[in-house]
């Protein structure tokens, strides 16, 4: 994806000390690998190299320090993949492009995994983490999309923001199935398939305009 070193991220990381980056690097292997019922402030103490009361001045406790840790990890996601806030380029190739960074970023990261995993388990004991994923990864990116398939008229794409939800949760669902719900055992579908049958819904519009 084409780097724009102008561009300002709407969400960036919060400044936080050293040593509660110590702190949140420790909780980070911890939650990711026992989700939140099972890490306790014990365990995340010993990773993070600090005593537990350490922990507690920084954080409070421990659902003040997921949900710390989950806006910091959510934000890095996204930075990680939306490096810009605008798109250029000739849409054949541009898009294919988002298409793998994306793929890249999520799906052969096994922290972004992770992540999605664990705020998928947890959404429903914290609805505000989920909706901050969804607003600051998904929505962003989808707002991203739309305003190039808006610029891009020879496209013939006539409802820019639901073609950007179709791109773009092509991309999510197929991370979920396939790296979640163990599709690669039970219903594998290829990444170049898939990019190939996108590419062409995408493209496909300009042919019957």
């Amino acid at each position: 994806m084409p780097k724009n070193p102008t561009s300002q991220l709407e969400n960036p990381l919060p400044v936080i000390t050293q040593k509660q980056e110590q702190i949140l690097q420790g909780a980070i292997r911890v939650f990711l690998k026992e989700g939140y019922a099972k890490t306790s402030m014990d365990r995340i103490s010993a990773s993070a190299g600090v005593s537990k009361q350490t922990v507690y001045s920084h954080f409070q406790d421990k659902e003040g320090l997921f949900k710390a840790l989950i806006e910091r990890l959510t934000l890095a996601c996204f930075q990680s993949i939306f490096s810009i806030e605008e798109l250029h380029g000739e849409p054949a190739i541009l898009l294919r492009q988002v298409a793998e960074i994306y793929l890249t970023k999520v799906a052969d990261n096994p922290d972004h995994l992770a992540l999605l995993r664990l705020i998928i388990t947890e959404s429903q004991n914290f609805p505000e983490l989920a909706k901050l994923y969804t607003q600051t990864v998904v929505k962003r990116g989808r707002q991203i999309l739309s305003q190039y398939f808006a610029s891009h008229p020879e496209l013939g794409i006539t409802d820019s923001e639901a073609m950007a939800h179709i791109f773009f949760g092509s991309l999510v669902s197929y991370v979920i199935v396939q790296e979640i719900l163990y599709g690669k055992e039970l219903v594998f579908l290829s990444r170049d398939r898939l990019l190939d049958s996108l590419m062409n819904v995408v493209m496909s519009q300009s042919l019957n305009t």
